[in-house]
């Protein structure tokens, strides 16, 4: 087997960076998990224990997989600007030392909120300090991506849901009367032949609508170049994941009433979400060849003003 002889510009384009560079954004790491070991600790058992939370889980090892995925590129050197990092490093310290002193001046979820806000700036300038300003502009998405890692307060989430389930109504609403079935609805309780049925909060499906949003903000970064075509891509999400709540109830419904009574109670109503989630992402993914293939054209008429490297 030839192998092609490794040049020094190949070299400096890896992303190798001198081991105290590692060694200096290693130090930072651990002593971040030291001093914000109890609001981690309070995250993980939230995003264990909420449907709300689950996503969570998954957001430090994707960006993590982002950045070394898109390794190729990085300058070997930190560039200037470590400033930057360093005021980063300073907000991130003053939101943990007020969130400790103000545990019994706020609510939990707020003082968790904005302590695990100052985790992520601290991580975030832990790596413009260790690698450079440049560093932190060429990963903008995988690094901004670990602010999702931060649990919204219960009054978010609480309305978040009841959005999730005043609008699934509507549209399961609307998908009833386009199958010519009769049906009333007061609120979030829907009437039809043989059958009232109440979207309740767990029909919000908010951890499979979040799983959703996750995927499609993955999906544009990995495969779409131009800002609106991203944003066009991301705002398809949000209405997919209130069609998928409201095609579930709809399905569940019919074969409930035209089938057999046990699916208004069986697994499709409770670990259906899965199936419902992958119809919504097939859309995604269709929309997302769409807009790439309109990408591509575009790109090949030379218009790169709508490219953003």
């Amino acid at each position: 087997m030839i192998r092609p002889a490794v040049t020094e510009s190949a070299k400096a384009a890896s992303g190798s960076f001198p081991p105290a560079t590692y060694f200096k954004f290693s130090a930072l790491i651990a002593g971040s998990i030291a001093v914000w070991w109890q609001p981690l600790v309070l995250t993980l058992k939230l995003a264990l224990g909420s449907d709300a939370y689950t996503h969570i889980l998954l957001i430090a090892p994707l960006s993590v997989a982002l950045i070394y995925l898109e390794r190729s590129g990085v300058p070997s050197r930190p560039s200037p600007n470590g400033w930057a990092g360093w005021m980063l490093l300073s907000v991130a310290l003053l939101l943990r030392a007020l969130t400790a002193v103000s545990v019994n001046a706020a609510p939990a979820d707020v003082i968790l909120s904005l302590s695990v806000l100052g985790l992520v700036l601290w991580w975030i300038g832990s790596a413009v300090v260790s690698f450079g300003f440049r560093i932190f502009r060429r990963r903008l998405f995988p690094l901004c991506f670990l602010f999702l890692i931060v649990p919204v307060t219960s009054g978010v989430v609480n309305w978040i849901t009841q959005t999730l389930q005043y609008q699934s109504a509507v549209v399961a609403t609307l998908l009833f009367r386009i199958a010519q079935v009769p049906v009333t609805r007061d609120g979030l309780i829907l009437s039809i032949p043989g059958l009232d049925l109440e979207v309740a909060r767990e029909c919000s499906s908010i951890r499979s609508s979040t799983m959703l949003i996750v995927i499609t903000l993955l999906l544009a970064h990995l495969f779409l170049h131009s800002k609106w075509r991203k944003f066009l891509l991301l705002a398809a999400s949000l209405p997919l994941a209130v069609a998928k709540n409201a095609i579930r109830i709809f399905t569940i419904a019919e074969l409930g009433t035209r089938v057999d009574p046990a699916y208004l109670d069986g697994k499709l109503h409770h670990n259906g979400g899965i199936f419902f989630l992958a119809l919504a992402v097939m859309m995604i993914v269709l929309l997302l060849w769409i807009l790439r293939q309109s990408e591509l054209r575009s790109s090949r008429l030379g218009h790169s003003p709508d490219w953003v490297s």
